[in-house]
């Protein structure tokens, strides 16, 4: 029997083996279960691999023609992430949630895309390849710096950008990846100790069964293999035109909130700041209502106002 030289990239995501890979999707697919339903999934090429994307609603036929919403998950996962509001934005408009290759999603990755300019290549690739010319543009995380290095480097199809306590701000400190790893070490404790450990690390879904079985599956299933991003300079960020809002929790620990609510609006023209109380990194998963009804109004005000006027400062 010849050897088998095939050689696994270092460069590129990838799973650890089939049967954690199969376990995985099952998790996936309990967390999107709890979403809306998708009408449809497709793959779309690009220079990279093969992008997975879920399109959802709008229930509403007349609202069928206007401005698309694209989700961009947060690093490690999937677009399982927006089950939370899935139901309420795909309510309004057409939303697509794309699986980010190099993370744990249906996207197969083949090229490294880490590097800026190549991250935005592939967004631009993805959504030319859905058809979409005009896009609201929403990242969580690690998808935030994804959606403000495209719009500071592929503006020319994004009606709007919303960042939920984005990467791409400020460079990424030792306090995040030890509450990363703290949370995950938290999602195997007894069931006793799971909402007093939740509350703690403000991370309400760790008492949800679904998300715990999800978030383990990930981690032993998928390996990323991308450094963290650097934060945009702040010439980049004063080049951003797009309109912009940047929701971010009040006890994220991978931003300094208040430092970047004065920031943001301050380097970008016309962008909005806001804080989330009661909340860490995730603001749209903690408090779903309130997130996605002030994003829908903020895509509501660029739809229907010059972009000039859409601006303004918020500490909730």
């Amino acid at each position: 029997m010849p050897e088998n030289t095939t050689r696994v990239r270092r460069d590129v995501g990838r799973y650890v083996n089939d049967k954690l890979r199969d376990r995985y999707f099952a998790a996936c697919d309990a967390v999107y279960a709890m979403g809306a339903p998708a009408r449809s999934e497709t793959d779309v090429e690009t220079g990279f691999g093969t992008t997975h994307v879920y399109r959802y609603g709008p229930t509403d036929p007349a609202a069928e023609s206007r401005t698309p919403v694209v989700l961009i998950h947060g690093a490690g996962y999937c677009s399982a992430m927006w089950y939370p509001n899935t139901p309420a934005l795909s309510g309004e408009r057409p939303v697509y949630a794309l699986d980010t290759p190099g993370d744990a999603g249906r996207s197969v990755h083949r090229e490294p895309m880490w590097q800026p300019e190549r991250a935005a290549q592939w967004l631009d690739e993805a959504l030319d390849a859905l058809g979409l010319d005009r896009v609201h543009l929403v990242g969580s995380s690690y998808g935030g710096w994804l959606v403000l290095n495209m719009a500071h480097r592929r503006p020319g199809r994004l009606a709007s950008v919303t960042a939920l306590d984005p990467g791409g701000l400020e460079k990424v400190g030792l306090r995040f990846f030890a509450w990363v790893f703290v949370s995950l070490f938290a999602s195997f404790a007894p069931k006793a100790l799971r909402p007093r450990l939740a509350s703690w690390l403000e991370q309400p879904v760790i008492a949800v069964p679904e998300v715990r079985t999800w978030i383990q599956a990930g981690a032993r299933a998928f390996r990323i293999r991308r450094p963290a991003p650097l934060p945009l300079t702040e010439d980049a960020l004063r080049s951003i035109r797009t309109p912009l809002y940047v929701i971010m929790g009040k006890r994220s620990l991978l931003v300094h909130p208040q430092r970047q609510l004065e920031r943001v609006p301050r380097l970008i023209p016309g962008a909005r700041a806001e804080i989330i109380a009661a909340t860490g990194h995730g603001p749209q998963i903690d408090h779903p209502d309130v997130v996605n009804a002030r994003m829908l109004s903020f895509m509501e005000d660029v739809d229907s106002l010059d972009p000039a006027e859409v601006g303004g400062v918020v500490d909730a």
